[in-house]
Parts: structure tokens; C-alpha cells; sequence
């Protein structure tokens, strides 16, 4: 059988018989391999968020459980990992742990809530969920309200890393609980989201407080110095957005662009927030000293019409076009990969979708946003799809037309492959796609602890 694409144009029952006969087609013409698959202690389980290269080829990521056999704080700690290339082409990938973190008792960083990301210097950020030296509270426990921390490498090649906390988070109007991928800009400040705090709302309450924020860190202008932060904007709820995701996108006028999973209507209701969640601008204030000005550029209404709960990680294409997913809604209520674009004419953005998932060997739930080749190619991963394949790896086309072709690249399996992938892709100009997988893999936890995986052609 022979690979075939699948137009949007195509009646939803003639998608969905393509779409399942291509499982097999697809999974014969793109390969994929484990790189390494975790295994608990002392290497982490669960990897989380995107990856990074280093110059050299080595792979770096966090890992949000696992590390060690007790963790101070609620119970996870995590860790920050390295993966060499084999010496020899068809050799495995070698795995060093960089960092395990220590939890509550240590003010230490606990469970990474994003991946990590690179500075001109070589030096590792990532945030961690809970940890620090806060004062917030869960479940009667004091757990801390979550750190970006910072890896430097060692002078000595084959010496260990060093860990510090850049910042620790306090709650209250200032953020709680950072959420997802960083954010640099030209100058080294760093950009994140916290999913709480920042004053306002009542999102979550009382096991978090407020509605989350969107942070500001400035490096130090002396060596040794501390890193300065400011809350560039709290979210409200309401019509406002709510807990805001990481992964953010900057231009070159300085605006930040970004989604929250809740907030922007009072549809979608779940047990811990209100709302289909927005995508918002962030524009930086003309005056000095000033406030940062936000813009809601998109309510989602969820539903058959429309996405519902975006998840960051957001990209422009050559066109200034913003592109993301949701984890729901659309046509099969699967979640969807959506295009935000300024109106010809006008200042007003307005929203498309370029594809909704069906639920079925196509995946459903996206989760890590997508990433776009020189030809305007988006390629990304959806959640688990059928009892067989445990989510995939798929590329959307733009054609001349403006319609997508939609291919599925690759079905995961489970057990000893892949299951459950998560986190952006990187795509690397030999083509091939780097990831990671909350499960599968040949550790020993249940359904098993998490893999890297590479998928090329």
C-alpha cells in the first residue's frame, strides 16, 4: 500500500476509512526508534516538555517524576538529563544524569514543569511546578511555589553539572506554579507562565490561588548577582483569560504572544476552571515604568465549531501567522490545530482551523503545540489514538488552494515503542523529528516509565 494524503475537503466518513487504512502505510514509510527509554531511579520518569541540542549533538531534557526513592515536598522530584549519540552509526544513545532534584526541605526545585532551554553560554533553564523557598501550601503541606532553575556546565569536560535556583516563585500577586517551556529574548531576559497567583480571580481555589501570570526574568547586571523578576500581567478570568500556558512567542517589536487553557467565556466548565481559554497579546509599554497592555485575540468556544483548552507553544509561519492546538473541541471534539492571523485591511485577528482531529487512528488531544519547516510544513504529536496505536507523529501540508493535507508519519505502539507522546517536536534540517513519550519503553513502571524518540524517513 502506498502512503496517501487526506484533504480537508473529504466528507468527514470518507476521512475517517482513509484515515484508518493509512495506519500501517504510515508507520512502513517513516521509522521510528527509541532513543533511550527511563526507568524510574535514578534516571526520572515521565519526560515533560521540549528538547534541547547542544552544538556537539547531545539531546537534553527534564524528566517531571523520578530520580530519586524519596522526594521531600509531594513526592516527585524529577530530574534534568543528557543523551550522547552513539560513537558508532547504529549504536545506542547513552544517558547521563545531569541533575536530580532534593524537594521542599532543600529549597530545591520539585517536579519540572517544562522542558529546558539553552542561553548564548551553554547554560540549561527550566522551571520546576513546586519546590523553593514559598510559602504556598497544598493539602494542608508546605510545598513551595515552584522555581526556574539554571544547569552550568562544567569546565572540566566529564565533571558534573551545577544546579541553582534562579528564582522562587511566592505566590500571592507574585506567581505560583510555572507552567510549560521558556522563552528568551535577544537581550538573555527570560519568559515564562505561572498557571496561578498574580492577585486576581479565583481559579482552582482553595487548592491554588488566583488566576496565573505571565513573568519577566532579567539577568543579573554584575556577576554573581541575583536575576530580577516582574509580573508583566495577572490574568482575571471571566472574559479575561486563565491559567495561562508557557511555550511563548515573541516578535520583534518585543510583543508576547501566548494562550491560556481556560478563561475568555463561561462555556466549557471542568471541575477546576471555567472557560474554553483564549490567545492574547502582550504588548510592552511605550513609557518606561509603565504597564504591559493585553489584547485577546481569541476567545475559543469549544464545541463542534471551535477548539477548546490551547496548550502553548505557539509559532509563527513566514506570514506572521500564529499556529497552536488545542487539547479539545473541533469537528470530533479531539482537539484541533488552529491559525490566528491579522484581517487584511484591518488590525482585527481572526482564527481558522486548519484540522480537527477525529479521535481516531489520526490521534486526538495534541499536546504540544507544532513546528514548521522552510516549506510551511506543521508537524506535531496527538495523544493516545485506538488500543493499537498509542498516538502519533503527523504532518500538516498547506496547499495552493488554501485547504491541508493531513498525513499520519507514525502510530505509536506502546509496551517496548513509544506510547503517549508529549512535548514539541524538534525537527532538524536533515528532517528527522526529536520527541519524548510520557510512556512506553522497556522501564519498569506500569505501562512504562517514558522514552526519547527520533522518526525520519
Amino acid at each position: 500500500m502506498t502512503l496517501k494524503n487526506i484533504t480537508l475537503r473529504m466528507t468527514l466518513p470518507t476521512m475517517l476509512i482513509v484515515i484508518a487504512a493509512l495506519c500501517c502505510a504510515a508507520s512502513a514509510e517513516w521509522k521510528e526508534k527509541v532513543l533511550y527509554s527511563f526507568q524510574g531511579t535514578p534516571d526520572g520518569l515521565y519526560p515533560i516538555g521540549a528538547l534541547a541540542f547542544d552544538k556537539a549533538g547531545n539531546l537534553y531534557g527534564a524528566t517531571s517524576w523520578g530520580g530519586a526513592d524519596t522526594c521531600p515536598g509531594i513526592g516527585q522530584c524529577g530530574t534534568v538529563y543528557q543523551l550522547q549519540p552513539p560513537a558508532q552509526k547504529g549504536g545506542p544513545w547513552s544517558e547521563n544524569e545531569l541533575y536530580i532534584f532534593k524537594g521542599k526541605n532543600s529549597n530545591d526545585g520539585e517536579t519540572p514543569a517544562g522542558g529546558v532551554i539553552f542561553d548564548a553560554s551553554g547554560n540549561l533553564y527550566g522551571t520546576t511546578a513546586y519546590g523553593g523557598d514559598g510559602s504556598c501550601m497544598l493539602l494542608g503541606g508546605l510545598v513551595g511555589c515552584g522555581t526556574v532553575y539554571k544547569m552550568t556546565p562544567p569546565k572540566t569536560e566529564g565533571n558534573a553539572w551545577t544546579e541553582s535556583v534562579v528564582y522562587s516563585f511566592k505566590g500571592g500577586k507574585d506567581g505560583y506554579l510555572p507552567n510549560g517551556d521558556l522563552t528568551f529574548d535577544s537581550a538573555g531576559n527570560l519568559y515564562g507562565a505561572t498557571q496561578y497567583g498574580g492577585g486576581y480571580g479565583s481559579c482552582n481555589s482553595p487548592l491554588y490561588q488566583y488566576c496565573g501570570t505571565i513573568f519577566k526574568l532579567s539577568p543579573p547586571k554584575t556577576k554573581g548577582g541575583k536575576w530580577t523578576e516582574k509580573v508583566l500581567y495577572s490574568f482575571k478570568s471571566g472574559t479575561d483569560g486563565a491559567n495561562p500556558n508557557g511555550g511563548l512567542l515573541l516578535n520583534s517589536k518585543g510583543a508576547i504572544y501566548g494562550t491560556t487553557a481556560a478563561g475568555g467565556n463561561q462555556n466549557c466548565k471542568y471541575d477546576a476552571s471555567v472557560g474554553c481559554g483564549t490567545a492574547f497579546e502582550l504588548d510592552p509599554p511605550a513609557t518606561t515604568g509603565t504597564s504591559w497592555g493585553e489584547k485577546v485575540l481569541h476567545r475559543f468556544r469549544g464545541g463542534f465549531g471551535d477548539g477548546q483548552g490551547p496548550n502553548g507553544n505557539l509559532i509563527f509561519d513566514a506570514s506572521a501567522r500564529v499556529f497552536g492546538t488545542t487539547r479539545g473541541g473541533g469537528s470530533a471534539e479531539s482537539g484541533t490545530i488552529f491559525q490566528l492571523g491579522i484581517v487584511k485591511g484591518t488590525k482585527r485577528w481572526a482564527e481558522t482551523i486548519p484540522y480537527s482531529f477525529q479521535g481516531g487512528v489520526d490521534g486526538w488531544a495534541p499536546d504540544g503545540g507544532v513546528v514548521i519547516d522552510p516549506s510551511g510544513n506543521l508537524y506535531g504529536t496527538a495523544t493516545v489514538a485506538t488500543t493499537k496505536v498509542q498516538g502519533t507523529v503527523f504532518r500538516l501540508q498547506p496547499s495552493k488552494d488554501n485547504s491541508w493535507v493531513f498525513t499520519t508519519l507514525y502510530g505509536f505502539a506502546g509496551g517496548t515503542d513509544s506510547g503517549n507522546p508529549t512535548g514539541s517536536l524538534i525537527l532538524r534540517e536533515s528532517g528527522a523529528l526529536f520527541g519524548t513519550a510520557n510512556h512506553g519503553g522497556d522501564g519498569p513502571c506500569q505501562g512504562g516509565c517514558g522514552t526519547v524518540f527520533r522518526v525520519r524517513r
